[in-house]
């Protein structure tokens, strides 16, 4: 892959099949759809990736909700992870 649009297109498809994957790890839909959004923001093509420019790709107001996602909600980071590794090692690992 060369990383292209059409790659990217690809990945985004993917990405609710992911995120269902570990959505139960978060309490609250809040959490839930600001862990999506910053998924999106994260292969979305900008040129730079910080708590505003993935806030404005998501359509919010300010990075409040970015943030709060990574610095104030709880939630296991390595739980996620394990969830996340599942899906690609059954995605990919053929």
């Amino acid at each position: 892959m060369g990383g292209g649009l059409a790659d990217v297109r690809l990945w985004a498809g993917e990405l609710s099949a992911v995120h269902e994957r570990f959505v139960h790890r978060f309490s609250r839909q809040e959490p839930r759809d600001s862990a999506l959004a910053y998924m999106r923001g994260l292969i979305a093509p900008l040129e730079r990736k910080n708590g505003w420019t993935l806030a404005e790709e998501a359509g919010h107001a300010g990075p409040d909700r970015i943030h709060r996602l990574l610095n104030r909600i709880e939630w296991d980071a390595d739980e996620v992870l394990d969830d996340v590794r599942d899906y690609v090692v059954e995605h990919l690992g053929d």
